[in-house]
């Protein structure tokens, strides 16, 4: 596993412990939950990692 792919998953599990619900930009669904997490979210200089 690379080191990015390790940092996602540890980000994801604290994303999840906290209450947020986690989503790809292409299955968003903004009323999944109170918070919602987006990956790879497109900006005008080029994707974040999440938003």
């Amino acid at each position: 596993m690379t080191p990015e792919a390790e940092a996602r998953v540890k980000i994801d599990e604290r994303l999840i412990q906290a209450g947020w619900v986690i989503q790809d930009v292409k299955q968003l669904n903004l009323s999944a939950g109170l918070g919602v997490a987006v990956r790879e979210f497109p900006t005008d200089t080029g994707p974040v990692d999440y938003a």
